[in-house]
């Protein structure tokens, strides 16, 4: 409340709470985490930077091809059908 005399975040009827929730968390109830295959996550990078790569090309070649005008109306017409 503003301008207000401040309240108590909790009742004191929760102590019970409060203590549990203040106490520091042990890393002897935590569970370890698996170590992330390193083969399956290089195939997804390495697809993704190839898609990539792609699509640059592709883009250069249309534009080279078609001109800037042409290309830029192609764009704008491909957005406009997916609307």
């Amino acid at each position: 409340m503003i301008g207000g005399a401040p309240s108590a975040l909790a009742r004191t009827r929760n102590s019970a709470y409060l203590e549990a929730m203040s106490r520091p968390i042990s890393a002897s109830n935590m569970v370890p985490a698996k170590p992330f295959r390193s083969g399956v996550a290089s195939i997804i990078v390495w697809s993704a930077a190839a898609i990539g790569v792609l699509a640059v090309a592709a883009a250069a070649m249309l534009w080279l091809h078609y001109g800037t005008a042409v290309f830029f109306e192609m764009i704008a017409t491909g957005i406009a059908a997916c609307f």
